[in-house]
């Protein structure tokens, strides 16, 4: 079994795109698990390998995560 990766990249180069160019883009680098919240919501902590987080605010991504 091949364990799962974070791909490597910067996240200040998710700030400022639209939500689904931000999905778009994370899924051509590899992250197979993408997540789009509004601010302030609440979320499990677990840490999911391959997951990247976006708070989306009036449809533009505001901040970035992993896992």
């Amino acid at each position: 079994m091949t364990p799962e990766h974070t791909p490597d990249h910067a996240d200040e180069t998710y700030l400022g795109l639209t939500e689904e160019e931000a999905e778009r883009l994370a899924r051509i680098r590899g992250h197979r698990v993408v997540r789009a919240l509004p601010p302030g919501s609440i979320i499990t902590m677990e840490y999911l390998e391959g997951r990247i987080n976006f708070e989306v605010e009036g449809g533009v991504v505001t901040r970035v995560w992993h896992g």
